[in-house]
């Protein structure tokens, strides 16, 4: 989707026809996701060995594609003792998504 696409468009209920994934505005991300996108775009370094480890989409919730596809990278949880439950996952042909209960559910993110 285009920028000017994705910004015409109502992220609050448009669906995103390649995921089947409700699309979200980066202006509904919270504060820390905006942080981990500027570090993703910017190539780090990042705050966790784990950032930039393959994401396998075990819980089948992303579009299918082969192992190495998507990346995983952690979106700092205030007052979390350890990396949290939100991430960010990108995929390999440009697309981005956002979860904040680890895994269990995914919204695209409109960019």
């Amino acid at each position: 989707m285009s920028s000017s696409a994705s910004t015409s468009t109502s992220t609050q209920s448009a669906v995103d026809p390649e995921s089947g994934l409700r699309w979200i505005s980066q202006a509904e991300l919270p504060s820390e996701a905006l942080q981990t996108l500027q570090l993703i775009e910017s190539g780090g370094p990042y705050p966790y060995d784990r950032d930039g480890v393959t994401f396998e989409n075990r819980e089948g919730l992303l579009p299918a594609h082969p192992v190495g596809y998507y990346r995983e990278f952690t979106v700092e949880t205030p007052g979390s003792d350890d990396r949290g439950a939100r991430r960010i996952v990108v995929g390999g042909g440009g697309e981005w998504y956002y979860t904040d209960d680890h895994y269990d559910s995914f919204a695209r993110i409109a960019r």
